[in-house]
């Protein structure tokens, strides 16, 4: 994401570069090409202005530190404003209420039905809720029937009328069927609308009304840049909403979207959806997508990941195998789908300082691990468990079963091996203690 933004701004930098100190005169110019980076991400003129206004008082403000070069001085500042200009810190979620009722609005295609599905499967997990989602949408035809899949893929109740014509009655009546059926949260999905359609909009405006909700969020598709700010500022005007959704940040997003709703329309970014898969969705934090923007990776977000697959018991006996030298291919293959649930593997990769750049043209298949699975696979239970005992014919015979060529088993084992003997080291005494002395300094 952002990746066109980021070159941008890296190559600005530059003219900081050798420089001994921050002048007006060098200043002005990384700041004229930042300003231009900044609108050929789509970012709103008045926004953009006023941000390299700020900055610019800023870094002539600044006295710059003998061991800070210039550049690096203008990266923290650029890096503290583009946080704030996005919000500074992570917005506060409201689903107190009992039921809490959750209403969604948006632009027809800008992924309300599909952000639904995605934030019931959130709360559901994360914050131990019980939701009801609620097809609201009685126009599109296959909204309902694709709110039920979503539904069933998740297992959350679906509450839907399909000969009921009248989405305010709906999203009531869908209120007490969660009081009588022990739902502690409710997501009306809608109908997209347009600004200027005053009958559809006079309609969302009746729903909230209505269910009075906790929280009232505007679904925005972040490829729509620029455009999706306007539209964001006429809906905001008619429903006051508590916050914005950028769906679609995985795709060719340049950035206008995230970095210009703030300011215009005043009301915070809660949740971005960086992927097809219903457990892409992530919290947005200012500071950690202006670390992203920036190359410096997101490594805060990277660890969260992990520690959502974290299974404490299961670490400490995978520990005590590895400390044996016991860790077997059962316990890779395991590792592999652990690190697959974490999502999408080129976005996992750019979270880590200084690879997001590196990456950037290579070709990461979310399916990387398919032939390393079909060869484990294609082994014997006991084969699994004992990899020394795989010698030339079976090593032949996994090759032949697995649709691959005894070079990559061959390759396969020798990197297992490596993995194997590097984690035995971490967990001996001179790993942990070399760890203990790296956190030292």
């Amino acid at each position: 994401m952002f990746e066109n933004l980021s070159e941008r701004l890296e190559k600005s930098f530059k003219i900081l570069k050798g420089q001994g100190k921050i002048t007006e005169i060098n200043v002005a110019e990384t700041l004229k090409d930042v300003r231009r980076a900044l609108l050929d991400a789509d970012v709103n003129f008045k926004t953009a202005k006023e941000f390299t206004d700020r900055v610019k008082e800023k870094a002539m403000g600044q006295d710059v530190l003998n061991a800070v070069k210039p550049e690096q001085m203008m990266v923290k500042i650029v890096h503290d404003e583009l946080a704030t200009l996005m919000g500074g810190s992570a917005a506060e979620f409201n689903i107190k209420g009992n039921p809490a009722i959750i209403l969604m609005s948006g632009l027809q295609g800008s992924g309300k039905t599909t952000f639904s599905g995605k934030l019931a499967n959130m709360l559901k997990n994360k914050r131990g809720k019980n939701p009801l989602l609620v097809a609201g949408d009685v126009y599109r035809p296959a909204a309902i029937e694709q709110l039920k899949v979503l539904g069933e893929q998740i297992g959350v109740s679906v509450y839907a009328e399909e000969e009921n014509k009248n989405p305010v009655k709906i999203a009531q009546n869908a209120i007490q069927y969660a009081r009588q059926h022990g739902k502690d949260l409710i997501i009306i999905d809608t109908a997209g609308r347009l600004a200027i359609d005053e009958e559809m909009m006079k309609e969302i405006e009746s729903i909230k009304k209505a269910v009075n909700p906790q929280e009232t969020l505007f679904v925005v598709d972040s490829m729509t840049g620029q455009d999706a700010v306007n539209t964001a500022k006429e809906f905001n005007q008619r429903l006051d909403f508590n916050g914005v959704v950028l769906t679609k940040l995985d795709g060719d997003t340049r950035g206008g979207a995230a970095l210009s709703i703030r300011s215009v329309v005043d009301k915070p970014i809660k949740f971005v959806g960086t992927g097809e898969k219903l457990d892409a969705i992530d919290l947005f934090h200012p500071e950690r997508m202006a670390d992203r923007i920036l190359g410096m990776g997101d490594i805060v977000s990277l660890v969260e990941k992990a520690q959502e697959q974290y299974d404490e018991e299961e670490a400490r006996r995978l520990q005590k195998k590895i400390a044996k030298n016991q860790f077997d291919f059962n316990d890779f293959i395991a590792q592999i789908q652990q690190i697959k649930k974490m999502g999408n593997l080129k976005d996992l990769a750019s979270m880590i300082p200084g690879v997001g750049k590196q990456i950037k043209e290579l070709d990461i298949d979310d399916d990387a691990f398919e032939g390393i699975e079909a060869i484990i696979r294609s082994m014997t239970p006991q084969e699994r468990s004992n990899p020394e005992i795989l010698n030339g014919s079976r090593r032949a015979r996994i090759a032949k079963g697995s649709g691959t060529n005894v070079q990559e088993v061959n390759k396969l084992l020798k990197q297992f091996d490596e993995t194997r003997k590097m984690m035995r080291m971490m967990t001996s005494g001179g790993g942990r203690q070399a760890v203990r002395n790296m956190k030292r300094r």
